[in-house]
C-alpha cells in the first residue's frame, strides 16, 4: 500500500499581444478548488481488503478506496480517528470508494484536494459537526537532547510533500517542504494510534526521509510487521536518530470533532 502526496504543476501561458516575439510569458491563475467538478461515490462491501488509499491520477483525476466516513473526516481535518465521535454507527463500519474529476487545467495540491473533499463531505453526506476540547492520551512531538538534526528545504516555496512508501520490511518517507505541523499531522493521521501535538517550537520548512520498521500498532493495524530481524530502527527511535526529535506519551486538549450529523450517500 502506498500513500503519495500529489505535487503542485503550473501551466504557463504566453500572452499574445502586438509585437508577440517580445512578449513574456505569465503565469495563468490557479483555479479555485472550492468543489470537485464530479463525484461517484460508491459503497464497499465489508469483506474488502484491498487496502485504504487516495491518490490523483493524471491532472484531473482523484481516487479515494476503501474509506468509511470516519476515514475521510480524518483525512480531510488531519485528526487523528479516536478524536471523531458522534453520528451514526455506520460512519465506522461502510466503506466507500470515491472517484471525483477536480477543475481547471492545473493538477491541484494535497491542500486544495482536501477543500474538496471537504465540501464533498458536507454536500453528499449532509455531514454537520462541531468543534470540542476534550482530553485524550496523546504524543508530543519536541525536540531531543542534542538539538534538532533537520536540513532547511531546498526549494521552500514548493508545496510540502509527505511520501509514504510502504515495504515488507520498512517504512521510507521522504519530505520535502514540511513543517513540523505538516509531519505532526501525518503522523497522527495515519500513522500513531493516537493524537500528536508539536511541540518542536520550530517554524522552518524542512527536507528529510525518515525510514523505519512498523508495528502493528501504526496504521491502524492494516499494515504487517516488520520481521523480528528489520534492519531499520523501530519509529520513535527513528524519529530521535534520524530527526534529532522525540515523541512522548502524555495526556492532553485536543479539539475533537463531534458529528452532528451524518446520512448515507446516494449510490451513482
Amino acid at each position: 500500500m502506498t500513500r503519495r502526496v500529489a505535487a503542485a504543476m503550473i501551466m504557463a501561458l504566453v500572452t499574445g499581444i502586438a509585437g508577440a516575439q517580445n512578449a513574456s510569458p505569465a503565469v495563468a491563475p490557479r483555479p479555485h478548488f472550492d468543489a470537485f467538478d464530479v463525484a461517484t461515490i460508491k459503497p464497499v462491501e465489508s469483506y474488502a481488503k484491498a487496502g485504504r488509499f487516495f491518490k490523483m491520477e493524471g491532472q484531473n483525476r482523484w481516487i479515494a478506496t476503501n474509506f468509511t466516513l470516519k476515514n475521510l473526516l480524518a483525512l480531510a481535518y488531519d485528526l487523528n480517528p479516536r478524536t471523531i465521535s458522534g453520528g451514526p454507527g455506520w460512519i465506522d463500519s461502510q466503506q466507500f470508494n470515491i472517484e471525483a474529476i477536480t477543475p481547471g487545467d492545473v493538477r491541484p495540491v494535497r491542500l486544495e484536494q482536501m477543500q474538496m473533499l471537504r465540501a464533498l463531505l458536507v454536500e453528499r453526506f449532509k455531514l454537520t459537526f462541531h468543534r470540542q476540547q476534550k482530553e485524550f492520551s496523546i504524543y508530543e512531538l519536541s525536540i531531543a537532547k542534542g538539538g534538532p538534526k533537520l536540513k532547511a528545504a531546498t526549494k521552500p516555496d514548493d508545496p510540502p510533500q509527505l511520501i509514504g512508501i510502504v515495504y515488507p520490511g520498512k517504512i521510507e518517507v521522504p519530505a520535502t517542504s514540511v513543517t513540523m505541523d505538516d509531519f505532526v499531522a501525518m503522523l497522527q493521521r495515519a500513522t500513531l494510534d493516537r493524537p500528536t501535538v508539536n511541540k518542536t517550537g520550530l517554524t522552518g520548512k524542512y527536507d528529510f526521509t525518515l525510514v523505519w520498521a512498523q508495528d502493528e500498532s501504526q496504521y491502524g493495524g492494516e499494515i504487517s510487521k516488520a520481521p523480528e530481524d528489520a534492519q531499520n530502527p523501530p519509529l520513535f527511535t527513528a524519529i530521535q536518530e534520524q530527526l534529532g526529535l522525540k515523541l512522548e506519551p502524555t495526556h492532553g486538549m485536543v479539539a475533537a470533532l463531534v458529528i452532528d450529523n451524518a446520512d448515507r450517500p446516494l449510490s451513482n
